[in-house]
């Protein structure tokens, strides 16, 4: 039998050995992502597109993702108010922007915290911020979808200003500018073309009877039905159109002209968000080669990296001819253009 003194020497090694074991079994947790991690992101990028992309985080981190997605009506819009209002007490880690302006609006509050992820080595200089406040990837175009049934043997459109000729007037749909992507296409318009002709040209097709849908996905439907028979949306609108089997075909508008807009999504860290270290784990992957490719797969983004694979039917940023844009500069035109559109928009 054990003596007192052996039997108090064991217990106090069974302690400290629970104790070590313990210590050693949360850190196993927490290099692998474990425990009751989370972390908290905004965004703005469809979720059928993006939820699928949380998940793979979550699966080989084993960090919990607590997303919060804009609606289709205020995309963008929805989202970044949310931020701006929780200032004083920040909620999100992570925004993910469906484009590359609005995170301007945070920056210019001082809202975001700069992080120059190691995977933004991979983004092209002029879709990332040298100071880490904003990070491109997985980028989007502004496209015509055209239904070939209506357009008979009508030669296809080729500008977005075709939009206001009048062999369209009553066959075209635009977003409500106000929200989403086209707030910032219009924003680029005014940057490129000046104030005066982009506001020319809003009241051209508003003579021309285009009509304003509350978002790209309806302006999708409104040319897939036959409803209208063009109308302009974005890339990943375009590509479920495609994937339908609707007799729809795709004008990338302007390559002999000024361009196409490219429109990044972008990534933000957000200052005085509760889980720094789950946002930076959270940032690295959606920069990454995975992320990008699991994009261009389910919704036809364009990869920004050079190392993607993509599919066949995904056109490559260098394929295009792009709007040479200022991000910075479209972000300032939007905030100027905001009145006027609302009272354009009847709003």
């Amino acid at each position: 039998m054990l003596s007192d003194r052996s039997r108090t020497l064991l217990k106090r090694f069974l302690a400290v050995f629970l104790l070590l074991a313990v210590v050693l079994l949360a850190w196993i947790l927490r290099q692998k992502g474990g425990g009751d991690r989370s972390v908290v992101v905004y965004t703005s990028v469809d979720q059928v597109f993006s939820a699928p992309v949380f998940r793979r985080f979550e699966e080989e981190t084993r960090i919990r993702v607590r997303a919060v997605f804009d609606t289709e009506e205020t995309k963008s819009t929805g989202v970044l108010n949310r931020l701006v209002a929780e200032a004083a007490e920040p909620q999100a880690d992570v925004f993910w922007s469906g484009d590359s302006v609005r995170p301007f609006v945070l920056v210019e509050r001082g809202l975001v915290e700069p992080y120059l992820s190691p995977e933004a080595e991979q983004v092209p200089v002029g879709f990332r911020a040298a100071d880490g406040t904003w990070t491109g990837t997985a980028a989007r175009a502004r496209v015509i979808l055209v239904n070939r049934q209506r357009i008979g043997e009508r030669p296809l459109p080729r500008s977005v200003r075709d939009l206001s000729d009048p062999r369209w007037k009553g066959e075209a749909a635009i977003a409500n500018p106000l929200f989403g992507t086209t707030t910032m296409h219009v924003a680029a318009w005014a940057s490129a073309w000046g104030e005066d002709e982009t506001k020319r040209f809003l009241e051209a097709l508003k003579f021309n009877e285009v009509r304003i849908a509350s978002s790209n996905g309806e302006v999708k439907r409104l040319v897939i039905s036959g409803e209208v028979t063009i109308g302009l949306t974005d890339t990943d609108d375009a590509f479920v159109a495609l994937q339908s089997g609707a007799p729809v075909e795709v004008v990338y508008p302007d390559q002999d002209g000024f361009g196409t807009l490219i429109m990044p999504t972008a990534v933000v860290r957000m200052r005085g968000g509760p889980n720094s270290e789950a946002a930076r784990r959270l940032i690295d992957f959606l920069l990454s080669a995975k992320a990008e490719s699991m994009l261009a797969a389910s919704g036809a983004h364009m990869p920004l990296r050079r190392d993607i694979e993509r599919p066949g039917h995904v056109r490559g940023v260098g394929e295009i001819r792009a709007m040479e844009v200022d991000f910075a500069e479209i972000a300032r035109q939007m905030e100027r253009m905001q009145p006027w559109l609302r009272r354009w928009a009847g709003m």
